[in-house]
């Protein structure tokens, strides 16, 4: 059996949150996708040049940088989570449905601008309520999130496809080392580019027609209405609607709370709370002396070094999805512009295939065991990728494959660093803001050494960015076991404390129990 029953009874009694953490997740993919292959008819909507409109990409990936830092402000209790996941989703079907209306380009960079903190208060809170919710056995669940990700990512260009128009504005130039410009300019600011750009940037005699591509956007602000509605059921379920007599909930379950209150009248239980009111909240409350007093260094470089292994390769994800195309287009692949473009999907769905199988895998295998296996695999992939660089065919099992070994590293990691740290640290923020973080710096990066040293490096620096990614995991391993043994040494120092403790209170009972 792939799941045992344990598992499985831990989902039916936890069913409903779940499935609504996952399909905001679902809301994440569907609006992070949709900008590549429609970037064109919206540069004619707004009557643009492509530089200007390319801003537009850094307006959605920096904001959601913004939202996944500030996201831990909304999880203290489970109604302003829900509230803030209900808020977010809502806003990613009003963004769809307002932007067929955004004729200028900062109207469109607004717009996207506020998508992106949306997008980014989605991914902190979903990661964190899972964390919370079934902690050392949230590997399983992690994967399944991070699926619907990759599944909103291929639904969204698919709803696209037969409202793009083929001609474009019609005034676009023939002129192949222009037009290549163009590609660049293009792919260097966009986390994800389908085969449809290339289409659209083909010249075509006659006058331009008409954008239909507004209908797009209403059918995918429909179909991610039900997200909100989902949550706001939840929250129904919860009796956290305002209407309702019930106040809000705490995350912790009511057992745990509990039982932290019995512990509170030892002075245990209060300690515990404090910690836990530190841990998984806001990059910024994270930071704050009196929650990192007393902690070792291993604690602060479990932190830094799984937030860096993430920068690593989350930026791999982030430059390969935007810069593939532009190497297989250029020499020395030089492949037809219709067949490369067909690189960025086999690329998304080779990372939500990963995320599928994912699933099971993770209840087998311990999270640090796949980690090793999808680093290693990363980098065996790119460097034969460097090797057979002609090969045509290579290149498409290479993205194949290089999708599949990135796809599980952002949701092991999380398992792995909130495992070591006893869910009581700052890993899960931290975490999904250095993620975003890295895709945002490395397209940046690598589009900036493309086009100044030729696509050829392309590979060079996905080799780099993996090997240093590796390097990062071998050190974050050398610190879990210092924390480990340090872990190992409080807990004797603490039971040596309370052998004397109890034996004075059995002492200063013994005259009682005499008379």
């Amino acid at each position: 059996m792939l799941v045992d029953q344990r598992i499985v009874a831990l989902f039916k009694r936890n069913a409903h949150h779940t499935l609504t953490y996952w399909s905001v997740f679902f809301s994440f993919g569907l609006c992070i996708a949709f900008l590549g292959p429609t970037i064109l008819d919206l540069q004619c909507q707004t009557g643009s040049t492509l530089s200007q409109i390319t801003w537009v990409f850094f307006a959605q990936q920096f904001c959601l940088l913004i939202g996944s830092s500030v996201g831990g402000f909304f999880k203290r209790t489970l109604l302003h989570a829900l509230s803030a996941l209900f808020v977010s989703s809502l806003i990613i079907s009003v963004i769809f449905a307002v932007i067929p209306l955004c004729h200028n380009v900062l109207l469109l960079a607004i717009a996207m601008a506020a998508s992106g903190l949306a997008m980014g208060v989605i991914d902190t809170i979903a990661n964190i309520q899972l964390v919370a919710l079934y902690q050392k056995d949230s590997a399983v669940f992690l994967q399944a999130l991070h699926f619907f990700i990759g599944f909103g990512a291929l639904v969204s260009p698919l709803i696209a496809d037969p409202f793009l128009s083929e001609t474009g504005c019609g005034n676009h130039t023939g002129n192949g080392t222009e037009l290549m410009h163009h590609f660049r300019s293009l792919l260097r600011n966009s986390p994800i580019t389908e085969h449809n750009i290339t289409q659209s940037y083909l010249p075509h005699e006659g006058a331009a027609e008409e954008s239909i591509v507004h209908y797009a956007f209403w059918i995918m602000a429909v179909i991610n209405l039900p997200v909100p509605i989902v949550v706001l059921f939840l929250m129904y379920r919860e009796q956290l609607i305002p209407c309702c007599p019930s106040g809000s909930s705490s995350l912790l379950k009511k057992d745990e709370l509990a039982m932290e209150t019995q512990q509170g009248a030892g002075g245990a239980g209060a300690e515990k709370k404090e910690q836990e009111a530190g841990g998984h909240g806001d990059i910024f409350s994270c930071c704050q002396s009196n929650n990192l007093r007393g902690l070792p260094v291993s604690f602060f470089a479990i932190h830094v070094l799984g937030g860096m292994v993430l920068f690593m390769t989350d930026g791999i994800v982030g430059a390969y999805a935007g810069f593939v195309y532009t190497y297989a287009a250029t020499p020395p692949m030089s492949l037809p512009h219709k067949t490369a473009g067909y690189l960025s999907g086999v690329f998304w769905a080779a990372i939500t295939a990963g995320r599928l199988l994912s699933i099971p895998l993770s209840y087998h295998v311990r999270p640090k065991n796949l980690l090793v296996f999808n680093l290693v695999g990363a980098i065996v992939t790119v460097s034969m990728l460097l090797i057979f660089y002609t090969s045509s065919v290579f290149l498409f099992v290479g993205t194949c494959l290089c999708g599949l070994f990135l796809s599980s590293i952002f949701p092991c990691m999380l398992a792995y660093t909130e495992d070591i740290l006893d869910y009581q640290g700052c890993a899960t923020p931290v975490l999904v803001t250095s993620a975003g973080m890295g895709e945002m710096v490395m397209q940046v990066l690598v589009g900036s050494i493309i086009n100044t040293e030729g696509s050829y490096s392309f590979l060079l620096c996905g080799v780099t960015i993996g090997c240093a990614g590796f390097i990062l995991f071998i050190a974050l391993l050398l610190f879990q076991r210092m924390h480990r043994n340090y872990l190992r040494g409080a807990s004797k120092t603490s039971a040596m404390a309370e052998e004397p403790a109890a034996e004075r209170r059995s002492t200063n009972t013994e005259p009682g129990e005499r008379s």
